[in-house]
């Protein structure tokens, strides 16, 4: 049966808030390094690896937000906690110091990793019935998949 957000039961709430925090963690981080990749990217590729990582960071802002707001919907608490999130993500942290086709295997690996996040999250919505949440993740997963995609190309 098709849940609302406040139909949800507090069990459902809890469990589907945990995976949106997790993928809001996951979705934060991987922002971060695609900015800092954008920032500290060289090479032959400059121009469009530059123009790529800005188009990733850009989106992922947009989609923390989207994420966020999907756990208030449901009446649940959203975690803004940069040190959490670091803490929470299976993406990690990096310091820019890589070559450029090191940034890119970090990057796809990173949106791999978001798609399948989004795809159990997804997953766990469609067995409370939560069509929103689910839909929401379906959504972000192929934006994550498009974007491994397109670094994958970049490696041949």
């Amino acid at each position: 049966m098709t849940q609302t957000a406040m139909s949800l039961n507090t069990d459902a709430k809890t469990a589907i808030a945990e995976a949106l925090n997790q993928s809001v963690a996951e979705t934060a981080v991987t922002t971060m390094l695609a900015q800092n990749f954008h920032w500290n990217v060289k090479g032959m590729a400059f121009g469009p690896l530059h123009d790529l990582f800005q188009k990733i960071y850009e989106d992922h802002f947009v989609a923390q937000d989207d994420l966020a707001e999907r756990i208030r919907a449901i009446d649940a608490h959203a975690e803004g906690m940069l040190a959490g999130m670091i803490k929470r993500s299976k993406v990690s942290e990096h310091d820019g110091h890589a070559t450029d086709k090191e940034m890119i295997k970090m990057m796809q690996d990173a949106q791999e990793t978001l798609a399948a996040t989004l795809a159990g999250c997804g997953e766990l919505a469609a067995e409370h019935g939560d069509t929103l949440t689910e839909d929401l993740c379906i959504a972000r997963g192929q934006e994550h998949e498009k974007f491994a995609w397109f670094l994958r190309s970049h490696l041949g």
